[in-house]
């Protein structure tokens, strides 16, 4: 189960939060060179990290959680919007591309541990290349062992694994090694995507134990970007849920997935074998929520005197108890879809704002 509330999230609230993204957009352009077309990966994503806090992004496959990831990164510029290190907007600051004090601020975590190390190197070669660069190797060769060491001791492995290859590692003593990578710059935010999705069932646990632990004991924020509801009730603080770029809702993780109250929600939870349930999914109950993701008809809060719609833009409406930071997007706005990417892009659907419900909405 979650371990949100013994993390020091509650107590970190009220300083300034680790991450801060606002309003982000992207797009790629698409067509030849002097094409203008361009596809919307990303549009208008609010997300905050505190402190010592780990926020699961969950979504299918073409949702956009790993562009948003590359853009956090600066692997990938964003089109728009604000992205904000300790209350500094980095964007700004770094103008052009990531500098040292930015990567030396927050790393990334890839999906392949294979793909990301480099076959033809060492496993030393990887750690003392990044303490060497942000210069926290310490000022002598026996430092640098020592911090070597403390590394490989931190994510749980040998000592004498630093003299090994790549390909001489299981993909589970692989990740560690991407992981104490990032540890080596002593980052305050991580972003690690889909981190667990390439290794064997039987080691995932292992890797998502050692997240939770450098939260603990280091403070270290993160965004734990996963297809997997159950590893992100497992681990993080809170879950966020991004539908064709946009986030659709958000919430302390138990109680958003006992209680997704927007229908992708849903139909993402319904989608997870439960034991709990009789037989497999209801394909009636998901044909309705697929058509109430892709044509919404009707508003959940409509009638709430205290949770107004709007006529213009979504809004987010909250969710039973306060102190769980539970929101939904509004149902009858549905996120355009840029890319035929996600599993519901083939389906047949009505305008984004059904005329007939614009004053509707907008009373509700």
């Amino acid at each position: 189960m979650s371990h949100a509330l013994t993390s020091p999230v509650a107590a970190s609230a009220t300083r300034t939060p680790a991450l801060e993204i606002r309003g982000l957009g992207k797009s790629f352009p698409i067509g030849g060179l002097f094409s203008r077309e361009s596809v919307r990966a990303l549009h208008g994503v609010d997300l905050t990290i505190n402190r010592g806090e780990i926020v699961a992004l969950v979504g299918e496959s073409g949702s956009g959680k790993s562009t948003l990831a590359r853009c956090v990164a600066r692997l990938e510029k964003p089109s728009s919007g604000a992205i904000l290190i300790d209350g500094v907007d980095i964007l700004k600051r770094d103008r052009f591309q990531a500098s040292r004090a930015f990567r030396s601020q927050l790393q990334m975590v890839f999906q392949d541990p294979f793909g990301s190390l480099n076959p033809a190197h060492r496993i030393e070669h990887f750690l003392r290349r990044s303490l060497a660069i942000h210069g926290k190797g310490g000022g002598s060769a026996e430092e640098t062992v020592r911090r070597l060491d403390e590394l490989m001791t931190t994510v749980g492995l040998q000592a004498d694994m630093l003299n090994s290859y790549p390909h001489e590692l299981s993909g589970g003593q692989r990740q560690r090694v991407a992981i104490a990578r990032a540890l080596a710059v002593e980052p305050q935010v991580i972003l690690a995507d889909e981190p667990t999705s390439m290794l064997d069932v039987s080691v995932r646990i292992g890797v998502l134990n050692l997240m939770r632990k450098l939260r603990d004991e280091q403070g270290i924020s993160m965004l734990y970007i996963t297809h997997d509801l159950a590893s992100a009730r497992y681990l993080a603080d809170r879950t966020a849920v991004m539908f064709a770029g946009e986030l659709v809702e958000e919430g302390e993780s138990l109680d958003l997935l006992s209680k997704p109250a927007h229908p992708y929600t849903q139909l993402l939870v319904s989608a997870v074998p439960d034991p709990a349930r009789a037989g497999s999914y209801d394909p009636v109950r998901r044909a309705e929520l697929r058509q109430a993701v892709m044509a919404s008809t009707t508003c959940a809060f409509d009638g709430d005197p205290n949770q107004a719609c709007s006529a213009d833009e979504p809004v987010r409406h909250q969710v039973g108890n306060p102190e769980n930071r539970h929101w939904v997007r509004c149902h009858l706005y549905r996120p355009w879809a840029g890319a035929a990417g996600h599993a519901l892009a083939g389906e047949p659907s009505q305008p984004n704002r059904p005329a007939s419900n614009a004053q509707e909405g907008a009373s509700a």
